[in-house]
């Protein structure tokens, strides 16, 4: 998202530029990614994810963006399917190995949002948040076909890889 926005992405004006120079020190005073994945995964099985996604649904865009927003809502139903498919296995390993895909999904998701928001408010993000939108439905549409074609017993197949 930073990258989309350009130089203006670390200005501290805008929300990606706060979740990205967090996300950089989260990553250096708690430990290595796979341990934040690992703590993040909790946000994903008990739905505090996909509620802020819900959130950000019912926040009001600018009509130009109501197409997007369209896309993002049917990328978070894919994504709650994806979060259901995986919990509902009660499967701690299968879990652990599909987390960081579950947790890549809602942060496309919840960063496209966040882009849309900006744009809303100030037309030079709108470049920004198309671009980073058709990101985040590639990103949701790769991780979503591999946990949809995945079954928890192929889990060793990778550990052995």
């Amino acid at each position: 998202s930073v990258q989309v926005h350009g130089g203006s992405g670390f200005v501290k004006d805008y929300a990606c530029e706060r979740i990205y120079r967090d996300a950089r020190i989260t990553s250096i005073y708690e430990g290595t990614t796979q341990l934040q994945v690992v703590a993040a995964i909790r946000h994903v099985t008990t739905g505090t994810y996909l509620n802020q996604i819900r959130a950000y649904e019912n926040e009001n865009i600018a009509e130009a963006y109501l197409p997007l927003k369209d896309e993002l809502v049917k990328l978070t139903d894919i994504y709650a399917a994806a979060v259901e498919k995986v919990t509902s296995a009660k499967d701690s390993e299968y879990l652990d190995f599909m987390a960081r895909r579950l947790v890549e999904m809602a942060g496309n998701i919840i960063m496209s949002y966040l882009l849309i928001l900006d744009a809303s408010r100030n037309e030079e993000f709108d470049a920004s948040a198309r671009v980073y939108n058709n990101i985040a439905k590639a990103e949701v549409a790769k991780h979503a076909e591999f946990i949809n074609n995945f079954t928890p017993s192929e889990v060793n197949v990778y550990k052995k890889a």
